[in-house]
């Protein structure tokens, strides 16, 4: 990596639910504000992830965050559909950046599969543990989407979404039995589709 060479990280949460969109996030920190406590957002409690985003947010030199809807997860599938929304998000921070020259943005993503893109970009396994522009991009669609999910909770208030965020757990898997499929839930999902 060159000295000029700003990393821009991606990460995408939300594959496993069974409702609601996926989310993206793609974050090129400032190498002078470093912000402490970085982390992969699965470790860290909802309220320190709220207060690392606020940070992230206010310190980063650029952040995006996107999605991809349940319609396209069910077209797609979920991994199309994640590449989709990071390409999404990476797409406008770029937009953001005109000022600094495209060459000098390596985009590093977490897994081991890249979003069609048209910068140099790697993945990285364990990534959102690994470097810390991921851990922030991780940090960052995580609160995005729990922050949807709260507002599915008051939009589709039998189902719990507060509670379980779209994860299959047995109380959603109760609910969805008792009250069918909402129109935010992924059809292409098999505890979904068994029940359509």
């Amino acid at each position: 990596m060159n000295q000029n060479q700003l990393i821009c990280g991606v990460d995408e949460a939300g594959r496993g639910p069974l409702a609601g969109a996926v989310y993206a996030a793609a974050v090129i920190l400032n190498p002078e504000k470093s912000i402490m406590g970085l982390a992969d957002s699965k470790k860290l409690s909802e309220k320190r992830r709220d207060a690392l985003a606020l940070k992230i947010k206010e310190h980063a030199i650029a952040w995006a965050i996107a999605y991809s809807t349940v319609e396209e997860i069910d077209e797609l599938n979920i991994l199309q559909a994640s590449l989709l929304a990071m390409k999404r998000a990476v797409e406008s921070v770029q937009a953001s950046l005109v000022e600094i020259a495209p060459l000098n943005l390596l985009v590093q993503v977490d897994g081991n599969q890249r979003p069609k893109i048209s910068l140099p970009c790697e993945a990285i396994v364990k990534g959102d543990s690994k470097v810390q522009a991921i851990s922030a991009a991780s940090i960052l669609a995580k609160t995005a989407r729990d922050a949807a999910l709260y507002d599915l909770d008051r939009q589709y208030p039998m189902y719990g979404f507060a509670q379980h965020k779209g994860y299959p757990t047995a109380a959603h898997i109760a609910l969805l039995r008792q009250h069918g499929v909402s129109p935010v839930h992924r059809r292409s999902y098999a505890p979904v589709k068994a029940l359509i």
